[in-house]
């Protein structure tokens, strides 16, 4: 599989090596296959951008995925996903939670969304929730998380 990062923010600075091995671990786990995936690691201003054009919501976010896999293609591109890391740094503030840890929980929860999970109601919610905490734990058994640089 392809998977393309960008980094173009540097609200949370971490290694990037690891991420290839997750989103196919990622994709694995969840019984599914793919080709290729762009991930981009972005600052305020631009999540905010993309949330207005896209969403019509210019509130700040902490994920955006912008899935572009067309059935019957000979390929499957799963699409983009785009992170705030300082999303993760400002939850992590306020929960005492590990900001690398949230990111690695951004990239999971797109690439849940890319794969057709949904959390506009209850149910789809609480699905992509379990989801979520499945993916993590099963990194962690493999030891796979971003690591600060």
């Amino acid at each position: 599989m392809i998977v393309t990062i960008n980094n173009e923010q540097d609200d949370l600075t971490f290694d990037t090596s690891s991420l290839p091995t997750i989103v196919e671990e990622v994709v694995r786990h969840e019984g599914q296959s793919a080709d290729e995936v762009s991930l981009h690691f972005v600052d305020e201003a631009t999540i905010c951008t993309l949330h207005q054009k896209y969403f019509h919501d210019p509130s700040f976010t902490d994920c955006i995925s912008f899935p572009m896999h067309q059935e019957g293609a000979s390929r499957r591109i799963l699409g983009d996903i785009f992170v705030c890391p300082l999303a993760a740094v400002s939850y992590a503030e306020t929960s005492g939670g590990d900001p690398y840890e949230e990111v690695l929980l951004y990239v999971i929860h797109g690439l849940l969304h890319l794969m057709g999970y949904d959390d506009i109601g209850d149910k789809e919610s609480q699905e992509m929730r379990q989801a979520e905490t499945r993916h993590l734990d099963h990194l962690k058994r493999l030891k796979l998380s971003i690591q600060s640089q």
